[in-house]
C-alpha cells in the first residue's frame, strides 16, 4: 500500500510589479537539495536557473520566471525560503565606517520589501527626437555574464531590455532590430545620454532593506543598505 502524500502548508504574497495576490508554498527537501547544490557550485547561471525553477514550482505556475521581473523573482523566493527555513537570517555586513569589520546581523523576512523612486519611468528622452522605452530585467538577462567584465555587464543588460527605440513618428521594436544595431546604437550613445539610460536601471524597483549596525571595534553606528538576492543569502 502506497504511502499517502503529505500536505503542504499554502500562503498568499502580493506580486510587487502587479499587485497581484498570488498562491505559494514553502519549498521542499527535493527542491532545498537543488539550491544548495547551486550556490555550492559557485556558479552564477546554475544559481539562476535553481531560483528561476524553484519559484515557479512553489507558486504552483502562477508566476513565470522567463518574463516576470528580477524583483519579483527575488521577493517570492525570499519569502518562499522564510516559510520554508525559519522567518529570519543571519547576515554578515561590512560596517561602513571603517570598511572592513564584518558583523553578523539577524535579518526577518517579513521586513523585506520591494522599493522604488516615485518618479521612476521606463521612458527614456534621449533627444528631442528620440526616445527608448524600456522593461525591467527577467532573471534569464542575468544568464552569461559572469565572464563579462564589469564594464561590458551594464552594455549587455541595457541590449537585452530595450524594448523598442523611437525616432520621430518611427518606431523600431526589439524584434525587429538585429543585436548588431542595438549594439551600434549603444555605442553611439555619449556618456551623458548613457548615463540617463542607466538611471532608469538604478532607479528600478529592488529587493532592499535597511539596517543599523554598530561597529564592534570603533562604536560607530552605520546604516546598511541589504540589496539583490546574493544580500540575503550571505
Amino acid at each position: 500500500m502506497a504511502l499517502p502524500k503529505l500536505d503542504t502548508p499554502k500562503y498568499q504574497l502580493e506580486l510587487p510589479s502587479t499587485g497581484e495576490t498570488i498562491p505559494y508554498r514553502p519549498f521542499l527537501v527535493k527542491e532545498q537539495k537543488v539550491i544548495m547544490m547551486a550556490q555550492e557550485s559557485k556558479d552564477e547561471d546554475q544559481m539562476i536557473q535553481a531560483v528561476s525553477d524553484l519559484v515557479e514550482s512553489c507558486t504552483f505556475g502562477k508566476v513565470n520566471a522567463s518574463v516576470s521581473p528580477t524583483f519579483d523573482i527575488e521577493y517570492i523566493f525570499l519569502k518562499i525560503r522564510g516559510k520554508s527555513v525559519g522567518e529570519t537570517t543571519e547576515v554578515g555586513v561590512i560596517c561602513p565606517d571603517d570598511k572592513v569589520t564584518r558583523v553578523s546581523i539577524k535579518v526577518n523576512f517579513d521586513d523585506i520589501s520591494v522599493l522604488t523612486s516615485d518618479d521612476h519611468s521606463n521612458e527614456i528622452q534621449i533627444t528631442e527626437t528620440v526616445k527608448l522605452n524600456l522593461r525591467y530585467p527577467v532573471m534569464s538577462d542575468m544568464k552569461g555574464l559572469k565572464s563579462q567584465d564589469a564594464v561590458k555587464t551594464p552594455f549587455k543588460v541595457l541590449g537585452r531590455c530595450i524594448h523598442s527605440i523611437q525616432f520621430g513618428d518611427d518606431v523600431y521594436n526589439k524584434v525587429d532590430i538585429s543585436e548588431k544595431e542595438i549594439e551600434d546604437f549603444i555605442d553611439e550613445l555619449t556618456a551623458e545620454q548613457f548615463e540617463k539610460v542607466m538611471e532608469f536601471f538604478n532607479g528600478m524597483p529592488k529587493v532592499r532593506h535597511i539596517v543599523d549596525v554598530i561597529n564592534p571595534k570603533t562604536k560607530v553606528k552605520n546604516e546598511v543598505v541589504l540589496e539583490g538576492l546574493q544580500s540575503f543569502l550571505a
